[in-house]
């Protein structure tokens, strides 16, 4: 089984609001079906979510009346990117079903207090593919505050204990900087945690409430501790994602779990 994180900057341009990219998500969808692999898919909230959290500082908490709506229009935003998602799965063979992080998950303090991670498994031992996704969400100590799917990928890791856990990204995996601003950065191919500390990257341009590429190194350090290997792959070739999936070597980068 494997868990697969469609990164928002893949599955819609960041740069402009509300803007689906369609056919690299069915491209993606094909690659799983054709796989035929077991998977629960993550994906980013992207232009859909980021913008209005960051307009409304949804992950300081609630501090204000004003923030509701913001609150209430974001979660509306990321359900209309989840449905295009899942229209997308749907179409290309994929018996997917949406579990929103809103109505199983409550945080305290940006960290999971309650998890309902058993209608997860009950979905994949029924056939179904399931698809949840970045979202706000209730929080003991703050009111509400943001679910990121980095975070998901971390709690599904540790249940699940996955073959991989993948990222799907708008780069070809993790440079030694930021390859959108340095030219003469370099893919580092295959890594460990031990090795990766000694990097400052930066893959992603956006800055965004959940990270960006920062959130993602956090997240793929505690999924080392698990002995798990992560994978960072481009999205923008979705041959990549299936070779990935079916065991084919590819461009990519391997973040090797334990002290590999």
């Amino acid at each position: 089984m494997f868990i697969i994180k469609l990164g928002g900057s893949v599955i819609t341009d960041k740069s402009k609001k509300y803007s689906f990219r369609k056919e690299v998500a069915d491209n993606l969808s094909k690659a799983i079906k054709k796989s035929n692999k077991k998977v629960i898919i993550v994906h980013g909230a992207g232009s859909f979510g980021h913008i209005l959290a960051k307009k409304y500082e949804l992950n300081s908490g609630h501090k204000n009346d004003r923030q509701l709506r913001g609150f209430s229009l974001t979660h509306t935003m990321v359900q209309k990117l989840n449905t295009m998602v899942l229209d997308s799965l749907h179409e290309n063979g994929i018996d997917a079903v949406s579990i929103s992080p809103h109505s199983v998950l409550k945080l305290d303090d940006h960290k999971p207090l309650k998890f309902n991670i058993e209608i997860f498994k009950d979905s994949l031992e029924n056939g179904f593919t399931p698809v949840t996704f970045g979202d706000v969400v209730l929080d003991k100590s703050l009111g509400f505050s943001i679910c990121s799917g980095d975070l998901l990928i971390q709690l599904f890791a540790k249940y699940f204990k996955p073959e991989k856990i993948i990222f799907v990204l708008d780069e070809d995996g993790i440079y030694t900087s930021n390859p959108k601003i340095d030219k003469n950065a370099k893919l580092i191919k295959s890594t460990n945690m031990e090795k990766l500390k000694n990097y400052t990257t930066k893959a992603d341009a956006h800055a965004d409430v959940t990270g960006g590429m920062g959130g993602k190194i956090g997240a793929i350090n505690n999924i080392s501790k698990l002995g798990l290997d992560t994978i960072l792959l481009n999205g923008n070739k979705p041959d990549r994602l299936y070779k990935v999936l079916v065991g084919e070597d590819t461009t990519c980068t391997t973040v090797y779990g334990g002290k590999k």
